[in-house]
């Protein structure tokens, strides 16, 4: 199991956009992904879950990564969220 902590950067936090992204990526990847924040849970294929979490800018979220290709997903996880979900006019 992989586990990185990163800072959502997006102005508006993990909102529609960026949680339409994970879910996107979790079609293309062989791992489980648990996004956590503030004592709560999501698994990314759940937009709506992602959502719930309200994570907002700033907020320090907690990426688990278990599966085959954790170690890809961990880097390429860090790299959306660098990115601000592919939506940089929002950082």
């Amino acid at each position: 199991m992989q586990e990185v902590t990163t800072k959502i950067l997006n102005k508006v936090g993990l909102h529609a956009r960026p949680a339409k992204e994970l879910v996107k990526f979790s079609k293309g990847i062989q791992s489980s992904v648990t996004v956590s924040y503030n004592g709560k849970s999501a698994n990314i294929k759940s937009m709506m879950a992602v959502m719930a979490l309200g994570a907002k800018q700033d907020a320090e979220v907690t990426w688990k990564i278990e599966g085959p290709d954790e170690a890809e997903v961990a880097q390429k996880i860090t790299e959306m969220v660098t990115n601000g979900f592919g939506f940089p006019d929002e950082l």
